[in-house]
């Protein structure tokens, strides 16, 4: 990560009303309560971004009540960037006000080489929590998750493997990400019979994206687990970013690995425009909307917002003032849809 050496770190004391204005929900029958507004660290915090800029985003999110800092052993680039950069500002920053946090980290996805750096086996569950509490400079995290279902190894292993980390100390909750409802369920039996019920689902959902509508949401609220809501502006697109093309500067332009740019057709346009008048109606920018939308359902415990920028995370937060949608704007919006 770049070091503006002429910044530099310095003393951090958290603003004194941090708590005042920032809105808190239930985690499932759980006893966490979640900020409405929750950091992630996919974007933004790997060796190639600026070390101060990470620094600016973490405080401004913790001044304004935010105690969620979300993270995942392969958050990069490269993997364990993100983790290593967040231990330095952490060690720094937020040492003292560790009680006052709720960070989590994941592991499924590709991390290391060979046929132990992937998926969901005891090993590589294991290993990398452990590699992930070093770079951190955590003696736990609050929440680890299995980060995508694996469809080889058996689900009482992986399950096994949280229930095992949470016993141990190193974590104090369990969570799941992407698993579909049917595998959510046999999930949290597991769980349940071994004694360390699963907090929480994270799985991606926007107004574009309405996957966990089929079967998820309704499985989550049987289990009485909690959900954060990943990519709740479907990678800017519900932003005013793309409102008249697509700009040089932007993602979709940039970094194809996460927005390809024929994703942005003339059709899905129309639907952004369409909706960022109903926003504008409401005095709401796109994205607060969108992030208003998801928070309508009790369901969604919090969700989880990824910025280069503190006015981002600003404008994010400001989503907050307008939550409540009447019948009309419900109805106006599930039309541009479909």
């Amino acid at each position: 990560m770049k070091v503006n050496d002429s910044f530099g770190p310095r003393p951090y004391k958290a603003n004194d009303t941090r708590y005042d204005s920032m809105q808190y929900r239930r985690c499932g029958n759980s006893g966490i309560l979640m900020p409405l507004i929750s950091l992630g660290l996919w974007h933004n915090f790997g060796h190639t971004n600026d070390l101060e800029t990470g620094r600016g985003l973490l405080r401004c999110a913790f001044d304004n009540g935010i105690t969620h800092f979300d993270l995942a052993n392969n958050y990069g680039p490269p993997y364990g960037a993100a983790e290593e950069n967040f231990g330095r500002l952490f060690k720094e920053d937020f040492k003292p006000y560790r009680d006052e946090l709720l960070i989590s980290s994941k592991a499924g996805w590709d991390m290391w080489p060979g046929p132990y750096g992937n998926y969901g086996s005891r090993k590589y569950l294991v290993a990398s929590c452990n590699q992930s509490l070093e770079r951190m400079g955590l003696e736990y995290v609050d929440i680890f998750y299995h980060h995508r279902p694996d469809p080889d190894t058996p689900l009482e292993e992986t399950m096994g493997a949280l229930h095992h980390l949470v016993q141990s100390g190193k974590a104090l909750y369990a969570g799941i990400s992407q698993y579909p409802a049917a595998l959510t369920a046999k999930a949290a039996k597991i769980m349940k019979d071994l004694g360390t019920p699963l907090l929480i689902h994270q799985p991606r959902y926007n107004m574009l994206d309405r996957w966990v509508e089929d079967g998820l949401l309704q499985e989550l609220e049987n289990q009485g687990m909690g959900s954060i809501a990943f990519s709740p502006l479907e990678q800017g697109i519900l932003t005013n970013k793309y409102l008249n093309g697509i700009p040089k500067d932007s993602r979709a332009k940039k970094d194809g690995r996460y927005l390809k740019e024929e994703q942005i057709t003339p059709s899905l346009l129309e639907q952004v425009a369409q909706l960022n008048a109903i926003a504008n109606n409401r005095g709401q920018s796109l994205a607060q909307m969108a992030i208003a939308w998801l928070l309508k359902d009790e369901r969604i415990s919090t969700v989880l917002v990824g910025v280069s920028r503190e006015e981002q995370l600003l404008d994010n937060i400001e989503s907050l003032k307008n939550l409540s949608f009447s019948e009309s704007e419900l109805n106006d919006i599930k039309k541009v849809l479909g």
